[in-house]
């Protein structure tokens, strides 16, 4: 007996044999009032210290599983386990539809699996390396000695005061009028667009925004039931002509864009067309949520506002965003900036599902960025990823047959085969080679798309960029004949 005790390095010893003890018991393998063997005889089987066992022993005391006799030793106490007759449900039968759509829409289950060593193409998420992690420790602990106690404890639905403050600040030094505006922190930019969605009323049902256009806002509209209306994109943005055919045809409750390096196919929408935008939705008086989706990440030119600079002090546009894709994914932190009244109700809708976005994570993120780290972060990021995007281009044009090629910035490349050219057969062959990229059907409203796919290269090292896409442009050619 206890020859099977295995020690970890990651956690405290005497937790250990506690819990090994513990399991022991419950499963019926040590009796009840069983005499335990001694700390000293325990400890010297297991080659563990005597006050180890002691710590252990003093604690399954404590949760009653075992008591001790004076001058006799320790022994098992009396643990009831309940046991009846187990059954077997079909869950799958008891799942609403809502839940169904969701797991059939689940990108990541259907994804081509990532195996060691393969060079894959489908993150569009920052590079672990390039964290600046040393000032992010600088920030928590600079938080946490000012007022630890305040973050660790439950904070406020709107989110953390002085991170508000901030981007308020931050979005009024894009341009944005934040007059009669406010902001709600969120988990990200997903439970943003989902609040949003969920607070909205139903007129419609019908929401207009780019084809393609980013896989987790086309989720969510299947999911809440609305009819989506793509309009194709053309190298400086959406096709307004499209736009304003179908704003005469047909009413829509709300327009969802990316104006700013577009996922999935990076193109950033011209400054004219974006005046454009704005008169049109205005003149037919339907809101616009705009995604701010790695707007900071613009590797020549001049930057462009964003679409929300263009109604001043009016309330038509919704924005929502976050340093996801830029920063610290696992944050989780993102922000909806909106009209003051629309936060107000917002923020009800936000204390009813998750009561707030961690303090912890708004607190040590908004040190971080008030301390200026993040600008200094920013300029390195740029440099790194401009050199990576700028490769990827030109490995593109050398070894792949495209019919169009965009990306204006970003983390990401879009690439339009031949007409006939099925991409996720192209992903099959090219996956048998060691090498995965997106298919960029997903991406599509209306299930076009077949000869498209994505390009990520952010997590990529320079020698794999150009190795993988070589890999790409090579199958193509030889394997499919293009």
């Amino acid at each position: 007996m206890f020859n099977d005790f295995k020690l970890v390095d990651d956690r405290p010893v005497y937790v250990q044999l506690k819990d090994y003890l513990k399991e022991m018991i419950m499963k019926g393998h040590l009796l009840e009032h069983q005499k335990l063997p001694s700390t000293r005889e325990l400890s010297k089987l297991l080659s563990i210290s005597r006050n180890t066992v002691l710590n252990a022993y003093a604690d399954l005391e404590q949760e009653g599983i075992i008591y001790a006799v004076k001058g006799k030793g320790n022994f098992v106490g009396k643990v009831t386990t309940l046991k009846t007759p187990s059954i077997e449900l079909n869950w799958k039968e008891r799942l609403n539809k809502a839940t169904l759509l969701a797991d059939e829409l689940d990108l990541i289950r259907q994804d081509i699996h990532w195996k060691k060593g393969m060079i894959s193409f489908n993150s569009v998420a920052p590079e672990e390396k390039l964290f600046d992690v040393e000032n992010f420790k600088r920030a928590f602990l600079t938080r946490m000695s000012m007022e630890g106690d305040i973050v660790l404890n439950y904070g406020y639905a709107k989110g953390y005061k002085p991170l508000i403050e901030y981007l308020l600040h931050y979005m009024e030094m894009k341009g944005v009028d934040i007059s009669n505006k406010d902001i709600l922190i969120t988990n990200g930019f997903t439970e943003g667009l989902d609040i949003l969605i969920s607070s909205l009323a139903k007129k419609s049902g019908r929401v207009l925004c780019e084809n393609p256009t980013h896989h987790a806002a086309l989720k969510l509209f299947r999911l809440h039931g609305l009819e989506i209306q793509g309009i194709d994109m053309q190298d400086d943005g959406i096709d307004i002509d499209q736009v304003e055919k179908s704003l005469l045809e047909k009413d829509y409750d709300f327009a969802y864009l990316i104006p700013s390096y577009h996922n999935p196919t990076g193109i950033v929408t011209s400054s004219e067309k974006r005046n454009a935008i704005i008169q049109l939705f205005s003149k037919h008086q339907i809101p616009i949520v705009e995604d701010g989706f790695n707007e900071e990440l613009r590797y020549s030119g001049s930057h462009l506002a964003p679409l929300m600079t263009f109604i001043g002090a009016g309330n038509s546009i919704v924005y929502i965003s976050s340093f996801s894709k830029i920063l610290f994914p696992g944050l989780r932190v993102g922000w909806i900036l909106a009209d003051k009244q629309l936060i107000h109700c917002l923020e009800s809708m936000k204390r009813a599902r998750t009561i707030h976005t961690s303090t912890l994570d708004q607190a040590v993120l908004y040190q971080y960025l008030q301390d200026g780290y993040f600008e200094k972060y920013l300029k390195k990021a740029r440099s790194v990823y401009k050199k990576k995007y700028e490769l990827a281009r030109q490995a593109c044009k050398q070894n792949i047959s495209f019919k169009r090629m965009t990306g204006d910035g970003g983390l990401h490349l879009f690439i339009e085969l031949e007409e006939g050219i099925n991409a996720r057969i192209l992903l099959e062959k090219c996956y048998k080679k060691g090498v995965v990229f997106y298919p960029g059907d997903v991406f599509y409203t209306n299930g076009g798309g077949s000869n498209t796919f994505r390009l990520g290269f952010s997590r990529l090292q320079d020698e794999d960029i150009v190795r993988g896409i070589q890999i790409i442009g090579d199958t193509l050619k030889n394997d499919m004949g293009s």
